[in-house]
């Protein structure tokens, strides 16, 4: 009962009026049985609009606990037919909310520093095609792979964020919180494997931690065509029967993504067409102007070059900035080309970056100058130049490992930016989609009784045809909340089988808080405390269903 309690609890969401944040009252779990009455109660629907389920007379039962738990399973399927007065009246998970994993007073936080891509700056999904397409050029051209692979076309539907690639054996892993893999979750190019061919290849889904040294983390949201390359060149490779050791097409496809970067063949791509790219926020010029008013140190800190993110700045805000002179009067520190996350653990020194003449100066850098531009540099200088404390500092970025990882460790609070979390809220938000979830987890809950009941038992039929149709109905359950999100992999935040994903971990280990763009946090008063729920077990965001809805009269 407690996985219930875990996955139906609705956890306090923030709530802004004008003088305070308030929270709406904790509620708790619920049971099957009061689930089961909760439907009578409201009328779903009467015995003489749904046929009753018999149970076929030439099965005898093993026992009282099976019939009871068979007669259980009968009475939840005449509720499967519509979807609940009350979970249409749930509260709805805010999508431009801020989510918690670790308490933060806003009203401590002095310094707000910023990454470039996905974080002030917001792309159109024809970026992942331009990518894919410029890095599989590379991957022909330069790298002298099969002239066939030049028909790839990016596919959208195909890969999410938060997967893993494994070098040794080619595949691409969506993994749980746990480390394990998920059944419907690990392809070999563009063929979902099955659980026996998972099986027969990992040995176990639980990936130990030899078997982890193999595997890369796609984290970012530019790996989307990485991911996809990755999958597409396997294919191609099994379909034309070439032998191919899984570990060079990684290191082929990588170098690839990152010529793409470097070479600056994306960047000028963006800047040639940026209505077709960029998307322009005159809100992040409201967000980073109210910091600046409230006295706050802004600092931009990005492995971009300084004219990718003049051009990209300059046509976000063009609309927005008024009297405004540039955008680089909203910051006291600009830092360009800074390698992270090297920037975190290296000893580089900065330098002074010359716009007009570009180029960079060979002169010391011990302080920084408004209005200038950086380069390179890392963190320990920057903490010594600037003498800004770790707990007063929190950063935003879009990926775990570059952008937040080394900034946790260093003291910093982190914000997270994970553009999908609206999407994912607006599925969950849906009545369609928390009715599939609340039936996959009785169906769990009634799996769970079964099990206990027959462990130490031989099965009977009744037990056998029970456990059948309850598998059934569960796998019916899971595909159906799946296909909401992606066809392939599902959402990114949770498994088919309910639980949190390793991206999910990853989150919660490197991220204080988390939400879709920073300008949400012109939802809060800029004095909020942010806490943790405190019934939350993992992720704040899931939806959770409050007892109160299911409670008989």
């Amino acid at each position: 009962m407690s996985s219930l309690r875990k996955l139906f609890s609705f956890h306090p969401s923030f709530r802004i009026t004008s003088s305070s944040l308030i929270l709406p009252q904790q509620q708790g779990g619920f049971s099957f049985g009061q689930f089961c009455r909760s439907f009578s109660i409201l009328d779903v629907a009467s015995e003489e609009t749904i046929p009753k389920c018999e149970t076929p007379e030439d099965i005898v039962y093993d026992d009282d606990e099976i019939l009871k738990i068979r007669s259980e399973f009968d009475a939840a399927k005449h509720m499967f037919h519509q979807i609940p007065q009350a979970l249409k009246q749930m509260p709805k998970i805010n999508p431009e909310g801020i989510y918690v994993n670790k308490n933060l007073r806003l009203d401590n936080i002095q310094v707000y520093g910023f990454d470039y891509d996905y974080t002030l700056a917001h792309y159109s999904a024809n970026l992942q095609s331009l990518i894919y397409d410029l890095a599989k050029e590379h991957i022909v051209n330069e790298l002298r792979y099969p002239e066939s692979c030049m028909s790839f076309k990016y596919d959208p539907t195909f890969p999410i964020r938060g997967l893993y690639y494994d070098k040794l054996k080619g595949c691409l892993l969506k993994l749980d919180f746990f480390g394990s893999i998920e059944p419907d979750g690990c392809f070999f190019g563009r063929r979902k494997l099955s659980r026996e061919e998972i099986s027969e290849m990992y040995g176990t889904r639980h990936i130990g931690r030899d078997q982890a040294r193999g595997l890369v983390g796609l984290m970012d949201f530019f790996c989307f065509s990485e991911a996809c390359l990755l999958a597409d060149i396997v294919q191609q490779f099994v379909d034309a029967k070439l032998q191919f050791d899984a570990s060079y097409i990684y290191q082929d496809v990588k170098r690839a993504i990152q010529h793409v970067h470097q070479s600056g063949l994306v960047h000028r791509g963006i800047l040639s067409d940026p209505q077709r790219y960029l998307l322009k926020n005159g809100q992040i010029l409201r967000f980073l102007e109210m910091l600046k008013d409230k006295g706050k140190k802004l600092f931009l800190l990005t492995n971009s070059p300084y004219y990718f993110v003049d051009g990209g700045m300059r046509f976000m805000l063009e609309d927005s900035m008024g009297s405004r002179d540039s955008w680089r009067d909203l910051f006291d520190v600009v830092i360009a080309q800074a390698n992270k996350p090297e920037f975190y653990t290296s000893e580089h020194p900065f330098r002074f970056y010359d716009v007009e003449k570009d180029r960079l100066a060979f002169s010391k850098v011990d302080k920084f100058q408004p209005n200038e531009i950086y380069y390179h540099g890392c963190l320990k200088s920057f903490l010594e130049i600037t003498k800004w404390n770790g707990p007063e500092v929190i950063y935003f970025g879009d990926h775990l490992f570059s952008d937040l990882r080394g900034p946790s460790k260093a003291g910093w609070r982190t914000a997270a930016i994970i553009h999908e979390l609206e999407n994912e809220i607006q599925i969950q938000n849906k009545d369609s989609y928390r009715f599939h979830q609340a039936k996959f987890h009785i169906i769990q809950e009634l799996l769970g009784k079964l099990h206990a009941t027959a462990a130490n038992k031989q099965r009977g039929e009744a037990c056998n045809l029970l456990l059948k149709e309850l598998n059934e109905e569960r796998q019916l359950a899971r595909s159906t909340m799946k296909n909401m999100f992606n066809s392939s992999f599902g959402a990114t935040f949770l498994t088919d089988t309910g639980q949190e994903s390793a991206f999910a971990y990853n989150i919660h280990q490197y991220a204080d808080v988390y939400t879709s763009k920073p300008e949400n946090f012109l939802l809060y008063p800029p004095e909020a405390w942010l806490h943790v729920p405190f019934d939350v077990k993992i992720m704040p965001h899931h939806v959770k269903v409050p007892s109160s809805l299911f409670k008989t009269r």
